[in-house]
């Protein structure tokens, strides 16, 4: 089982350009499209979270549902679900304006127990924000890596939400001896400051670094860096990519039973070869359609 612990919430995606272009709303949030995803990829998932009474938390819920992602973890609240208003370039990359204040995901407190089973944790984004929410996450993030339970981490930051920049950047450095796998963007890693060479120091027996369609590297603590190319593809958005990606690697490693640090840090570079290279399929078939669709284990099959 893994379990991915963040919020969930609704994208309002334009339909045309101008500031007045029509809305959709699509399901969304880092921590929920990676459940989707690997359950879509067949992964054993759970998804722990607070969500909504309203109708938006249960299409939520219903789309975790149909995936096959265990929502038993899943606190539920009346309070309303985020939203996040999308804004796509012209080159399908997206940016984000949120409102949070008084929703459901960010009331969230620390369950008493995971699921049983459970071999990884995945934590990241608004979640890691938003208080008093945030806390609870990261008491959650410090017992499951205290317990020896793989733990993993996509910051996937969203800088507008973050009101004392250096504050979240300390607090990012107090995680990463809690961290198994961290996985980040290179506009995160630049923001972060840092190198992943000093944050393997700190803790992680991998970092994985994604750079759209250039590719992804992975750094490991014997001083290795295995890359692959992007794939190429007709970009429709980037929404759910970062997450697409996130999901494919904890899939990748789970199939070859290295949720753990020593089997992770043991992987090889054929390993990482296959790993990263079915990440980057992953996220180019995400990046092939609109919204946060990741693929099926069919649709990314060699």
């Amino acid at each position: 089982m893994i379990v991915v612990a963040g919020e969930a919430l609704i994208d309002l995606v334009p339909q045309g350009t101008g500031a007045l272009a029509a809305l959709r709303p699509a399901l969304g949030g880092g921590p929920y499209n990676t459940a989707v995803a690997l359950g879509r990829l067949g992964s054993p998932t759970a998804f722990c979270s607070r969500v909504s009474d309203d109708a938006f938390g249960e299409a939520l819920l219903d789309r975790l549902r149909a995936t096959g992602v265990d929502v038993s973890p899943v606190q539920r609240g009346p309070e309303p679900t985020t939203l996040a208003v999308a804004s796509v370039d012209p080159d399908g990359s997206a940016a984000y304006s949120f409102y949070v204040e008084g929703s459901a995901d960010r009331l969230f407190t620390k369950p008493g127990a995971l699921p049983d089973g459970t071999r990884a944790v995945s934590f990241g984004t608004c979640s890691l924000v938003l208080e008093p929410g945030a806390s609870a996450y990261e008491e959650l993030m410090r017992e499951t890596a205290e317990r020896g339970v793989f733990t993993a981490l996509d910051p996937n930051i969203r800088a507008g939400l973050i009101p004392d920049p250096d504050a979240y950047r300390a607090r990012f450095r107090r995680w990463l001896p809690w961290l198994s796998l961290l996985k980040l963007s290179a506009e995160d890693a630049e923001w972060l400051g840092g190198t992943p060479r000093e944050w393997l120091a700190a803790g992680p027996a991998a970092v994985v670094v994604t750079r759209g369609g250039a590719g992804l590297t992975a750094f490991t603590r014997d001083g290795s860096e295995h890359a692959v190319p992007g794939r190429r593809v007709d970009v429709v958005d980037t929404i759910g990519a970062g997450d697409t990606v996130n999901a494919a690697l904890l899939h990748g490693l789970a199939a070859r039973d290295a949720l753990d640090d020593d089997a992770l840090a043991a992987l090889g570079a054929d390993d990482w070869a296959e790993l990263l290279g079915f990440a980057a399929r992953a996220a180019a078939v995400t990046c092939s359609r609109a919204g946060a669709e990741p693929p099926y284990a069919h649709e990314v099959a060699q």
